[in-house]
């Protein structure tokens, strides 16, 4: 018993001794941490330079873009065909993918032989062989009537340009078909099917083996986002951030890229790792100097390494007893197999044994163990090396992504990585070690060249389907230039009837007489007060005008909060409180006593008999107070400031907001005789010929009509363009029928409009995998600030997809495009109505005036307006189309409801000075 112990003690130990020296001797190709961190690094800056425009043209990494533009999402569905060529054999498949609930592929596949002389023949030959081939598997299963879709796995270095177009760059694995090189190989397919003429498919995609690794395992894991072959060669691919790929044009969404990483230290980064045992492998290999990482690591060279290395030491008699064979100096006779065979756990030696005795030699127990310890050390530096690149390329997706910990899955296939014993295990640890903070899943691809090109094709198919529904759906929104010179007509006719007395009082379009008969001339001078309500703040402010050398407005102003209990109290307690407020703004700016012209800004449905009289029609924004509707409002603040008999203020005008705004912007431009206001609400002014003005007495001169706009439609005028969407937000909003126009362009609406056309998406498959969150149905989340940030251009996907994360919405890269996509549709639409209902004012004034060409200014505010990113240009232009005869001009209000009072109030005091005088 113990001298058997002795015996197993005294063999650990020799074999111990026998690793050491072999450890000592291959010090070179063991790689440290720190050296494997690097060599990631290294690689991280090659990829970056196979993706730039300008360096890619001497990158070794090529980093091809391959079109595949997304992964499987398990909603693929359908019946497709595959052809896999890439060596003397090819095979065709016929692929039929279900969803139903239940994921399910089912495969038929043929092989069918390439004769040699087919392979050196002409290429018109070869896909004519392969055509009668694809008609023989159609035969057989009685498919030939179907046009069925087609995905082509072609494994030769290709240069795409296309899903469904690749320029073979050059013939590898002995093809060396004619007139082929250079050429489309899908173009030279379908011709030789077409010449056939007895059956048609639609070829879909051409893809690369480690593209179709990835496709496949994407089908069940829907975070695998890397391909990986480690085989007779090696490759990987991943997907990457559009915005990063300049060789192809726009910057949205992702884009797989076929990494060629087998050329990786081709220009020389890897000199300091590679071996004289890897220098005398490629020198003696058919194409010396390229793929040189692969060279190091795939199964075509690994038992070619280990040859080298045995004879290196036997020739220096370390190993053997210092004895050759001629099988052992025959390049390729140590099979990759062995080194499998020779590291299985148990029967290793055994294995080494058998192997080196078939090479002639007669080992001894040492070489034995020697041989085992070199086979381990150069599987070890494979699954290290590739273990370092695939490091690089999930630290450039996580940083890609911006996140803290990336949850990610490779999809892996290939000899090497499935038969080895220990492979996966040490590329899983060396992974982990180089990203401690990535959760990697590794999943075995199965058929990736066949089940994955079908995969591509399902893909492809289901990506144009749904963008097709899409489209359908989107298309009610989208307007054409007929449809927007009719909306322009249309309003042209609204505002007739609003100004005329017969029709104003069932008109949609009120044309509210405002009494403001004069825009700024630069002549105002004076101090005046202005007044700001409109909703539960408030404002009191002094305006100083100037004219002549120092002509210029200076404002100051204090704001004050309406508790609710005053605004849902009595009529008196709400301008009592308005008239304290205004007695402490006075006191603040040490103007007691004072008696200054003040400008009244009400924003509530009013209606005006002179400039200074406002009766409200009702209150709105959470108003309440009693005694107020039917009454002026111009007399209820004055009466307030008698029952206080501290100060005495000229109250001269009552103005509502887009007046204001256009009043503001006409200081600074004369030409201005518009106001728009597109913001939570939206409205528009201009200045009106006192002839066509009906419901006030006198024919000279002219004065500013307040449209009321926001109604235009409420009489069913604009039925034909409103869509469901519309009609959803509508009849869910607190005035039903109301407003129609405002509820087409105003923010307060557009972010409802939206949340709509994506939930109708996501009930049809078409967003979100089908799956509606409780958060999308919870209507005014997605509020109109929403829409400017996601079009601004500047802004990622990954802003994008982290707005709808704050949404509690978990989207693909696919989603957001969507998303962004109905953003953009919904607001042009906004703003091309905003620029049809402008067109007809403007020419209504130019042919009040009988004028060929009118130049005039419009004075704008509001939110949409002046914060997304669009809207203004989209607007600009929808103008220019419709009113081609007018010159407008837009200019940004600054403070029309404060400031545009007290210019209100100086034009009213101006002429009534004038006429006194």
């Amino acid at each position: 018993m113990i001298a058997s112990h002795l015996l197993a003690y005294f063999f650990t130990e020799l074999n111990h001794d026998q690793a050491q020296k072999i450890d000592k001797y291959l010090y070179d190709m063991r790689l440290s941490e720190e050296t494997l961190q690097e060599v990631s690094q290294r690689f991280g800056k090659e990829m970056e330079k196979g993706l730039g425009a300008d360096t890619n043209p001497t990158a070794s990494v090529k980093m091809l873009p391959t079109f595949v533009r997304s992964t499987p999402d398990g909603t693929e569905d359908g019946d497709f065909l595959a052809l896999d060529l890439g060596g003397t054999n090819f095979r065709v498949l016929r692929v039929k993918v279900s969803d139903n609930g239940l994921q399910k592929v089912e495969m038929e596949n043929q092989i069918y032989a390439i004769p040699e002389e087919l392979m050196r023949g002409s290429g018109v030959q070869l896909f004519d062989h392969i055509a009668e081939c694809l008609a023989n598997f159609m035969d057989k299963l009685n498919i030939k009537d179907k046009k069925l879709p087609l995905g082509f796995t072609f494994s030769f270095p290709c240069h795409q340009t296309k899903l469904d177009e690749s320029i073979l760059v050059t013939w590898t694995k002995g093809f060396k078909c004619s007139s082929v090189e250079g050429k489309d190989v899908v173009s030279m397919l379908r011709k030789s099917i077409k010449k056939r003429g007895d059956f048609d498919i639609d070829i879909v995609a051409v893809v690369n083996d480690t593209v179709g690794t990835m496709m496949t395992c994407g089908y069940d894991d829907h975070n695998c986002e890397v391909g990986l072959i480690v085989g007779t060669g090696t490759n990987a691919c991943y997907m990457e951030e559009m915005r990063h790929i300049d060789l192809v044009e726009g910057d949205e969404g992702r884009m797989c890229i076929n990494m060629e990483w087998g050329a990786f230290g081709d220009d020389g980064v890897l000199k300091d790792i590679r071996t004289e045992f890897d220098h005398e492998i490629d020198m003696g290999s058919l194409n010396p100097g390229k793929q040189l990482f692969e060279k190091m690591i795939s199964g075509m060279y690994m038992g070619e390494l280990v040859r080298l290395i045995l004879v290196k030491m036997a020739k220096e008699g370390l190993l053997f007893g210092g004895r050759l064979t001629p099988d052992l100096l025959t390049t390729g006779h140590f099979e990759t197999r062995y080194i499998s065979a020779i590291e299985k756990e148990k029967e290793g030696l055994q294995k080494a044994h058998e192997i080196l005795s078939k090479l002639g030699l007669e080992p001894s127990h040492e070489d034995c163990v020697a041989t085992l310890r070199i086979c381990q050390i150069v599987s070890t530096r494979s699954a290290n090396l590739c273990g370092a690149t695939l490091a690089a390329v999930l630290r450039r997706i996580k940083d890609n992504k911006g996140v803290e910990r990336l949850r990610s899955t490779v999809g892996v296939d290939g000899s090497v990585y499935k038969k080895h014993p220990h492979f996966a295990r040490r590329l899983h640890k060396t992974v982990r070690k180089l990203l401690p903070d990535c959760e990697i899943r590794f999943v075995r691809s199965e058929d990736g060249s066949g089940k994955g090109a079908a995969m591509v094709t399902a893909v492809a198919y289901r990506l144009a389907a749904q963008h097709q529904a899409r489209q359908k759906i989107l298309e009610a929104l989208k307007l054409s230039h007929e449809q927007l010179l009719e909306v322009k007509q249309r309003m042209r006719m609204e505002m007739e009837k609003g100004l005329g007395k017969e029709t104003h009082a069932e008109a949609a379009v009120k044309m509210l007489p405002t009494y403001v008969c004069s825009t700024p001339d630069g002549t105002e001078k004076g101090d005046f007060l202005a007044l700001d309500l409109g909703g539960t703040n408030f404002r009191v402010l002094l305006v100083r005008v100037r004219n002549g050398m120092r002509r210029g407005v200076e404002m100051h102003n204090k704001i004050y909060s309406i508790p609710v209990e005053i605004m849902q109290g009595t009529g008196e307690e709400l301008f009592d409180h308005i008239v304290h407020c205004i007695s402490d703004f006075l006191e603040y700016m040490g103007m007691k006593g004072v008696s200054l012209p003040l400008g009244f800004t009400f924003s509530f449905p009013c209606q005006q008999t002179s400039l200074d009289e406002g009766i409200l029609l009702k209150w709105t924004k959470g108003f309440k107070a009693t005694g107020c509707e039917g009454e002026d409002v111009v007399n209820l603040l004055k009466e307030a400031i008698h029952r206080r008999e501290e100060f005495d203020l000229d109250v001269v005008a009552v103005v509502n907001d887009t007046v204001g705004t256009m009043m503001t912007c006409g200081y600074e431009d004369p030409y201005c005789e518009v106001g728009l206001i597109v913001g939570t609400g939206s409205n528009a002014c201009y200045m009106e010929e006192m002839r066509n003005v009906e419901l006030v007495e006198g024919e000279e001169g002219r004065m500013c009509i307040n449209m009321e706009w926001g109604a235009f439609g409420d009489n069913g005028c604009l039925d034909d363009i409103r869509t469901e969407f519309d009609l959803a937000v509508d009849e869910l909003s607190l005035n039903p029928g109301k407003q129609r126009f405002e509820k087409m362009i105003s923010g307060m609406y557009l972010g409802e409009i939206v949340r709509n056309i994506l939930i109708d998406f996501t009930k049809r498959g078409l967003l979100f995998r089908g799956r509606i969150s409780e958060r999308l149905k919870t209507r005014g989340i997605f509020e109109t600030k929403f829409l400017s940030q996601i079009e601004s251009d500047c802004l990622a996907l990954l802003q994008v997809r982290s707005i709808l994360q704050h949404l509690g919405l978990e989207s693909t890269c696919d989603d957001s495009i969507i998303v962004k996509e109905v953003c953009a549709v919904v607001a042009r639409r906004a703003a091309q109505l905003c620029g049809a209902g402008m067109a007809a004012v403007v020419d209504k004034i130019r042919e009040n005036r009988s004028l060929d060409f009118l130049k005039v200014t419009v004075g704008v505010d509001g939110t949409l307006y002046k914060l997304h990113p669009h809207f203004s240009t989209v607007m600009h232009e929808t103008v220019k189309r419709l009113s081609p005869k007018c010159e407008v001009t837009f200019l940004q209000s600054e403070d029309g409801s404060g400031k545009g009072a007290a210019l209100i109030t100086a034009v009213a005091c101006r002429i009534r000075e004038a006429g006194q005088r």
